[in-house]
């Protein structure tokens, strides 16, 4: 099988702040990234989905998968291999532009305008992704590939914890460490962070969480039972902060 990691190809990082730009930003970096796998022979294809630039609903992926003959009007072309597209939250297809557009340069009259043109891809579509959970993921990528490819979703946090096998260390350790940049509700629709700190409530191992910036309210951090939440931006605050785990 082939790993396609789109943020490497249509991902936030790539951009500089003042260059973002969600009505723009195209997955067809992504859809090319695909076609290049399938060429190369890939029996299968696994997706990546987070940290997108992008808001397009993955019609730039679709479009140069039609373009390489990997993709018709009505699904997948019959030489497109199984795609199974790894995703980082649960939101919806129609949720997309309300819940990461801003952080991509979109204003609130920007965000309605993101909202209007997923809605008519959504109709454009063999299969209507709204309402779906993960079909949001990378401004609505995963849907575009669900609905266009038959790409079968999967949460990601399970599916790589479960690649590294990450239950038996858990139970090995004294405590565990996980962290991110920003500790909010998304972390509750299946960040990492939540599911290590689930994870870790159901062993009975005492779980912390070094983070950017905590935006969760007590009722939040008690759902996923993490022992203590520091906020710390810097190395030598993550170093003070990791010295104080110890």
């Amino acid at each position: 099988p082939a790993v396609v990691e789109m943020a490497q190809a249509s991902g936030l990082g790539l951009v500089a702040d003042d260059e973002r730009d969600a009505w723009e930003a195209s997955t067809r970096g992504t859809g090319e990234l695909i076609a290049a796998a399938v060429a190369a022979g890939a029996s299968s294809i696994v997706v990546t989905v987070g940290g997108s630039a992008t808001t397009d609903g993955g019609a730039g992926a679709l479009e140069a998968l039609k373009e390489a003959g990997l993709a018709e009007a009505g699904g997948p072309a019959a030489s497109l291999p199984a795609i199974q597209v790894v995703c980082d939250v649960r939101v919806p297809f129609e949720e997309a532009p309300r819940s990461f557009a801003p952080q991509k340069g979109a204003d609130p009259a920007m965000v309605e305008r993101l909202e209007r043109r997923l809605d008519q891809l959504a109709e454009s579509f063999p299969r209507d992704p709204r309402g779906e959970p993960m079909t949001g993921c990378a401004g609505g990528l995963s849907g575009g590939l669900w609905a266009g490819l038959e790409a079968k979703l999967v949460p990601g946090a399970p599916y790589v914890l479960n690649a590294i096998g990450f239950d038996a260390l858990m139970r090995e350790s004294a405590f565990v460490v996980t962290g991110e940049g920003s500790l909010d509700e998304q972390t509750l629709q299946g960040k990492i962070v939540g599911e290590v700190a689930t994870r870790c409530r159901q062993a009975g191992v005492t779980c912390h969480a070094l983070v950017g910036r905590n935006q969760l309210d007590p009722f939040g951090e008690r759902i996923i039972d993490l022992a203590s939440v520091t906020e710390a931006t810097t190395l030598d605050e993550l170093s003070v902060a990791g010295a104080a785990l110890v």
